[in-house]
């Protein structure tokens, strides 16, 4: 398929494959149709077992993505951001959080509403020095509705989350790393190659450990201590049960390199 609205390819070599946003002109501002698109290369990547990580990023130099388009709802009625949100806007972000494989945010400049909101459903966020993020739906008479005020308390704590979305000010990416926002922030013209370098280390991992370990992490971020550790405990089971688990004890034990299948 063609795609209109955003940029997918995949590195064999490296096992990954790359989402950009790439409506530059609106500093990838993210309408309908891109996430629709979105969603056509996620099922391609769930289909592809040689993909072990997916990354996204934006388009351009100037940002990863800068929200929804407003011009798309501004004269939505209520029945139609209820039916937007349950498939394009909170499921969208439900659906690659809950994907198999690692995902990280290349985040390239501006990260606002929405595109903070698809950054928190990466596993790890990487920032260009450039980055700016912030969550300015208030100033439009909103506020976050694809996931923020779940995700955002439970990265950054409450009240940091709550002082961005109550002011809807814009933090830089010092300020990003520092409360806990991004990962790690890099000067502009390594931040790919920081991302390959992450992306190949996991990589080197087998996938259905990593697997494993994701769901146990996710699951244990929106649930009760008892019921995370009682998954935990399943899915740290099933580790016992896979042929790479017999691979990495033997690696181990004969002091070699593990030549993990994903079985």
């Amino acid at each position: 398929m063609e795609f209109q609205n955003i940029i997918y390819t995949k590195d064999k070599e490296r096992k990954t494959a790359k989402i950009a946003i790439n409506r530059p002109e609106v500093r990838n501002a993210l309408n309908k149709a891109a996430r629709r698109e979105i969603r056509i290369a996620m099922e391609d990547v769930k289909k592809d077992q040689d993909v072990r990580v997916l990354i996204f990023t934006g388009a351009g130099d100037k940002a990863f993505m800068s929200g929804m388009d407003i011009t798309e709802l501004a004269t939505a009625s209520p029945v139609e951001i209820e039916e937007f949100v349950s498939t394009l806007g909170q499921q969208l972000y439900q659906d690659l959080e809950n994907m198999d494989i690692p995902l990280i945010a290349m985040i390239n400049g501006y990260c606002l509403a929405g595109g903070g909101e698809l950054a928190m459903a990466c596993d790890i966020r990487i920032a260009s020095e450039r980055a700016k993020f912030g969550f300015p739906e208030i100033n439009v008479g909103i506020f976050p509705g694809g996931g923020a005020t779940l995700r955002l308390p439970r990265l950054i704590g409450a009240g940091r989350a709550k002082e961005l979305m109550y002011t809807g000010k814009m933090i830089d990416a010092v300020e990003a790393e520092r409360i806990g926002f991004v990962n790690r922030v890099v000067p502009h013209d390594k931040l790919e190659e920081t991302v390959n370098e992450i992306a190949e280390a996991i990589v080197s991992k087998s996938p259905i450990i990593m697997k494993y370990l994701k769901k146990a992490i996710t699951r244990g971020l929106y649930t009760d201590l008892a019921a995370g550790l009682a998954f935990e405990k399943t899915q740290w089971a099933l580790c016992f049960a896979t042929e790479d688990h017999n691979e990495g004890i033997s690696a181990f034990l004969n002091k070699r390199k593990p030549e993990f299948k994903g079985r």
